[in-house]
Order: C-alpha cells, then structure tokens, then sequence
C-alpha cells in the first residue's frame, strides 16, 4: 500500500492507518468494539499515520476531547471565535517591517486563547481546516485592503496552508478570489508550503503553484531543512522565499549547526531567493545571520505575534514597505 498509485499521469502516496480491538477481551458488544476500533484508528493518525494501532482502555478520554474539539469548531466560524495575530518579518540589518505572518488563533468560549497546537491537528483530520483556510485568506485579504485605504506603506501578508487546502479541488480558485474581491497586488500575499508538503504530490502541486505564480502569487518553502526534497525537484516551483526552520536557529552556537545555516542562507541568495530566519530570539543569533548576510529575521527577540491593531501601528511606524512588483533578491 506504501507504493504510489499513478492517475492521470500524476503520483499518489496512499497512507493507511489501522485502529483494531480483539473480543472478547476488549468487549462483547459490536457497537462497543467498532468505537473501540476507531479510536483506536484515530490514535494511529495521531501517531503519524501508516500504522497500526491496538485499543487500550486509556483512549477513550483523549477521545471524547477530540471530538467535542471537533464540534466546537465547527461552530466557531459561524460564532466568529477565530482571529488572527501577525508576526513582523524585517529586515535583518536595518530591522524595518518587510512583511507579517498571519498567525491563527481561536478565543474559545470555555479554553480561551488556543494557539494552532491545540486545534489545528483536529480540524486537519475533520477536514474542517478547508474552510478554516478560506476564512484566513478571505481575512489576510481584508487586512492588506484595510492598510491600503489607510495609506499604510504595501507590505507582504504570508499565510501558512495546510495539507487539506492544498489538496482542494478549489485551492486555486479560494486563493485567487481573495486576491480579486479586494483588487489586490498579487505579489504582497505570500503562501507558506513545507517542503514535505509541496513533495507530496509533486506534478500537481507545480501546477497549481504555476497557475498562481502566473498571477503573482508568491510562495515560501516553509521550515526549509527539515523535508526529504532536494533543491533539484525545489527548483522546479515558483519558489520566492526560503524560511530556515528555527530549529537550526536556535542552535546557532553550534558550530554545525552554524555552518548549515550559513549554507543555506548562500543558498538561497545564490537562487535570488529572499531568505527568513525563524525563531530569532537573542541578540547573539541576530549578528550571527546578519554576519551570515541573511535577508530577514522572524522571532521574539523582534516580536512576538500582535493583534491586527498593533501590526497597523507598526507598520505606520516602521514600515518600508515591499517593492510593487515581483522581486527577487539580488545575492
């Protein structure tokens, strides 16, 4: 089953995950064993899928918590309990605002404030995350048409997509509309992709990346060092930015760690490629990539998330805003 399926000319990965129970010593009841077997199906997904999973009686809480996560959210759109925060992208020499990622967050009406760790697994799995995702670009648009109105100097809004979204029939189209209802420039949203992500469905994804990129739609590989792919199969995408995984930053006193980062960052300037460190929390990683030459920095040590209030007074403040066209950085 690991092998891919080939449709249409295009690779498919199948993942299977098995949840099973064994009567009579998990019980004699069929509706009992069946639920017992999903659960058990459900804790192989959570595991990292392509697994098989025995009941055991300490499942069932997690469970049921699960699944009235579950319906909470899908609630929360109607009930309008998402907001997003935005992390500020600078420039690493100068530390003015190049851009924002749009952060999701949820105001749940009994946990408070969840961050994505604690939700966005189950609505991944409900598949709730499609219409979740098409709220988030509907709002990142909104908020860049908001800055324009105020003349707030044009910066980009990145937004991470999910698995579900991607694989969407309507991908394309959910982001393009956003783009189109509030006549925006293109090349100011930027969609961050993991690597592993973009991998998983090769030839299909290149088409639909082709087809945005073609409208200017900019695409960042995030968490870049952590996935399987190769810069040969990379290179085949619309890449625009590089976003080092804050793994590899918070580990810059190493001196391994330090020479990969600083190959990646040559890398990517080798590639016109503009380059974001992730997790830049202290003053000695930031001279590090500013001796490294990278393009920009995202972390604590700058800021943490804010609200959509305090990003527009940032960015009124100390916003140089992003060249209108489609850029690429000089190496």
């Amino acid at each position: 089953l690991s092998k891919p399926v080939y449709v249409k000319g295009h690779e498919i990965y199948i993942s299977v995950s098995i949840g099973a129970c064994v009567a009579p010593e998990d019980g004699d009841l069929i509706d009992s064993l069946i639920r017992q077997a999903e659960i058990a199906m459900y804790q192989a997904k959570s595991q990292g899928r392509s697994r098989l999973q025995f009941w055991e009686s300490g499942m069932q809480a997690p469970y049921s918590e699960r699944m009235q996560i579950e319906v909470d959210l899908r609630r929360a759109l109607a009930r309008n309990e998402f907001v997003l925060f935005y992390q500020p992208q600078v420039d690493a020499q100068t530390g003015e605002v190049r851009g924002f990622e749009a952060l999701l967050r949820w105001w749940h009406p009994q946990r408070g404030l969840l961050t994505p760790a604690d939700f966005i697994p189950v609505a991944e799995e409900s598949g709730v995350i499609v219409p979740i995702g098409d709220w988030v670009l509907r709002q990142v648009g909104a908020q860049m048409a908001e800055w324009r109105k105020a003349g707030l100097p044009p910066v980009r809004l990145s937004v991470n997509i999910s698995a579900r979204q991607l694989e969407s029939a309507d991908f394309v189209d959910s982001v393009m509309r956003a783009v189109q209802v509030y006549s925006l420039d293109g090349n100011l949203m930027e969609l961050e992709i993991t690597e592993s992500l973009l991998m998983r469905d090769f030839e299909a994804n290149a088409v639909k990346l082709g087809r945005l990129s073609a409208a200017g739609i900019r695409l960042a590989i995030d968490d870049f060092g952590t996935g399987y792919s190769s810069f040969k199969y990379l290179s085949r995408f619309p890449i625009h930015t590089l976003k080092i995984d804050q793994s590899f930053v918070q580990e810059l006193d190493r001196e391994e760690n330090m020479s990969i980062v600083n190959a990646m960052i040559a890398m990517g300037r080798g590639m016109s490629l503009n380059v974001i460190a992730e997790g830049v929390e202290t003053a000695a990683q930031l001279a590090r990539l500013q001796q490294m030459q990278c393009h920009e920095i995202q972390g604590y040590f700058y800021s943490a998330p804010m609200s959509s209030h305090a990003a527009t007074a940032l960015l009124g403040e100390n916003g140089r805003g992003f060249e209108q066209r489609d850029r690429r950085v000089a190496s």
